[in-house]
């Protein structure tokens, strides 16, 4: 099964928009066989980034678990879909969300439909494991956005997330995050136990764009 690099664009000026665009085409133009790359975008981007990059799958930055009707200002999952959802991150620690609503939506949405939940901590990863998300990704907040990778940082986390997780639940796969930046974190997460990595101003922010990709791509061979 192939292993992930997930690169979430946040709202970060780089990553927005026809910005957007251009990150998800450099993405889809790094794809390779052995890795799956997704972009996790706004939701007012899923429809642009979808129709520029049609191979490369696309995921929305957050859902709401619920339907048609009176919902103002929340995120329908059917008309994510519509516009060119394949998956969705959800509780990412820069927009947490109870842990109710996390178990309502996995239950609201299609089987086929690829949902990460993350986690802050081991003991966070083991509530959301008894919920049967697709995949948690572990990112210790204090890491985030910061230059220290959590493979070099908290190695310890990942390992640990991983056991706890597959003792719960073995179907559900684990991915680690903050701090993620090069070739060398992505390869040691995978030999920490990690099924791939989530990450963004690695990416997001990068002078070369083309070249981080590559280098992160290269990293799992």
């Amino acid at each position: 099964m192939q292993p992930l690099i997930v690169v979430n664009f946040k709202t970060y000026a780089s990553a927005l928009g026809l910005n957007a665009v251009n990150l998800a085409k450099a993405m889809e133009k790094a794809s390779r066989d052995h890795v799956r790359m997704i972009a996790v975008v706004s939701a007012f981007d899923l429809s642009s980034v979808a129709k520029a990059a049609p191979s490369l799958e696309v995921w929305t930055q957050h859902l709401d678990p619920v339907g048609f009707g009176s919902n103002t200002g929340w995120l329908q999952p059917d008309n994510a879909i519509e516009h060119g959802a394949k998956g969705t991150i959800i509780n990412h620690a820069e927009h947490k969300s109870e842990h109710s609503r996390i178990e309502k939506l996995i239950q609201t949405l299609p089987d086929n439909f690829p949902i990460c939940a993350c986690a802050i901590d081991v003991n966070e990863a083991q509530s959301l494991a008894k919920m049967n998300p697709t995949f948690i990704a572990v990112e210790p907040p204090e890491l985030i956005g910061g230059d220290i990778s959590v493979t070099s940082a908290d190695p310890a986390i990942v390992q640990d997330t991983v056991k706890a997780v597959q003792d719960i639940n073995s179907n559900v796969r684990v991915l680690c995050g903050a701090g993620v930046k090069d070739g060398n974190d992505v390869r040691t997460a995978v030999e920490l136990g990690a099924h791939g990595v989530l990450l963004a101003s690695g990416v997001t922010k990068a002078a070369d764009v083309d070249m981080v990709l590559k280098d992160l791509v290269n990293g799992l061979k």
